[in-house]
């Protein structure tokens, strides 16, 4: 029997679309892995370190996780108006999805107040005047935010990425029915591509020599509060999966990533700062193993039946 992690965890994207797919759907923790969230290492902005592939991006992972769960939606970005609009046509029946907004500006997250880069999304079931009504996922059911303090969480422009003002999914709808067996092997593919991209070895040595240097009070807060749980979540979550589906060759590399990433948490917290670099070295080499091993996965795929 594999071992589950269950409890909290920043699966926002997933757990919003879980929301939305309902019964549907195949799960959080598929929908992260089919949207090509735990492959890969990445520097971007500010010297931020990441667990994902630098070629990932938040708006690539929604769109190939509803495109291999076979589902679509509608999508407007840009203008305010429009957006709002789309919000006040939202229902219990119907929800919407918003985002990326700045979860630092968000009004009822306790403790920040200012923006952080932090991506988010949250699932709009109304609006009652002018409060929108949401189901925000890292804790939150049925929270209220008024629609101008939402309006201004939701401009784009604080992340290490472009990302569209205002953009906002509705009318989502299953077109084909595709089973989680066949999620998890369409991600393979997304998985090669997503490791196939210059740079994470190279990414693996910068963040050894930051955390080895002065970390920015931003990219020490970063590691610790989000991007270390993600990471070994996602990595976790996918060693489970793929051993369950039989593919042993990327499970057994995904839980060595899990395990390495995982460990960080009390070297940055306790400031054993050479211990994390180690960790990082060690991470470097993983990506292109990971990435020979589901090659192989799929080499070894059964063919269509004739």
């Amino acid at each position: 029997m594999t071992l589950t992690y269950l409890g909290n965890s920043p699966y926002c994207a997933a757990n919003s679309l879980s929301i939305l797919f309902g019964d549907e759907g195949p799960g959080p923790a598929v929908l992260e892995i089919a949207g090509g969230s735990p492959f890969g290492l990445a520097i971007h902005g500010d010297d931020i370190i990441y667990f994902s592939s630098p070629a990932w991006r938040p708006e690539f992972g929604i769109n190939n996780a509803m495109e291999l769960a076979g589902w679509e939606c509608d999508r407007i970005h840009g203008s305010p108006t429009d957006a709002v609009a789309v919000l006040r046509r939202a229902t219990w029946d119907k929800p919407v999805l918003a985002g990326p907004v700045e979860m630092g500006l968000l009004p009822y997250v306790p403790g920040l107040g200012q923006a952080v880069g932090a991506d988010h999304n949250i699932v709009v079931i109304g609006v009652e005047g002018d409060t929108v009504r949401a189901h925000d996922v890292i804790g939150w059911p049925f929270v209220t935010v008024g629609v101008d303090a939402l309006l201004k969480t939701w401009e784009g422009n604080t992340f290490a990425y472009e990302a569209d003002a205002y953009a906002v999914r509705f009318n989502f709808r299953r077109v084909r029915e595709v089973d989680r067996e066949t999620v998890l092997r369409a991600a393979m593919h997304t998985a090669v591509d997503l490791l196939s991209a210059p740079g994470i070895p190279e990414a693996a040595e910068r963040a050894a020599q930051l955390v080895e240097g002065d970390l920015k009070s931003m990219q020490y807060k970063y590691l610790v509060e989000f991007q270390v749980q993600a990471g070994a979540r996602r990595l976790a979550d996918a060693a489970m999966l793929y051993r369950r589906l039989g593919s042993h060759g990327p499970a057994e590399i995904l839980e060595r990533q899990a395990l390495l990433v995982g460990s960080l948490q009390l070297d940055l917290m306790t400031q054993e700062y050479g211990r994390a670099a180690a960790t990082f070295r060690a991470l470097g080499p993983t990506y292109a193993e990971l990435r020979q091993a589901f090659v192989e996965a799929i080499d070894d795929q059964p063919g269509p039946a004739t």
